[in-house]
């Protein structure tokens, strides 16, 4: 997976690229320091999955999560931060784990998990088909198809099981 790191402390994103390195679940394809040059990087480089920290200066963690929710593909986002308090905003906007500093090995390699299983589910969705409306109806009569346009139809009559269909050229 391609992965990119952002967050405003040195040290943090040091730490997680050499965790990252350690599990051998990825690859660092780029850095930030903060929300808006995390942005241009999802843009230049496309990762599979963002590592975001939350508290950047300019545009925040929670801002950037919303921008790359409008994205297609969404990258899998994983938020880490030393506060919790937004976990459940990080969840409506499609997270897909919250971790808290200090980052564990274990828990980190979790979050990857979770992060490759939202990919596959992304790649496998079949797009929804766009429903389109009839524009013929069609019907048999003594073994012969015949088609009918829709807005030439006008009504329908049921009788016991059989349906009555007059339009402009009559009744069939």
């Amino acid at each position: 997976m391609k992965i990119l790191i952002a967050d405003d402390e040195s040290l943090a994103r040091d730490r997680l690229c050499s965790l990252v390195d350690e599990l051998g679940m990825g690859e660092v394809v780029a850095e930030a320091s903060n929300g808006k040059g995390a942005l241009e990087n999802v843009r230049a480089h496309q990762p599979e999955v963002v590592l975001l920290d939350i508290r950047m200066p300019g545009i925040d963690g929670m801002q950037t999560l919303r921008e790359l929710a409008l994205l297609h593909p969404t990258p899998a986002v994983i938020l880490t931060t030393a506060y919790g308090e937004h976990a459940l905003e990080a969840f409506e906007y499609q997270a897909v784990d919250y971790l808290l500093k200090p980052i564990r090995k274990e828990r980190l390699e979790q979050a990857l998990k979770r992060a490759y299983a939202f990919l596959q589910t992304q790649s496998t969705t079949p797009p929804t088909p766009t429903p389109t409306a009839r524009t013929h109806i069609s019907y048999y009569l003594r073994g012969e198809l015949h088609l009918v346009p829709v807005n030439k139809i006008y009504y329908f009559f049921a009788h016991q099981k059989y349906v009555e269909l007059y339009w402009t050229q009559g009744k069939a």
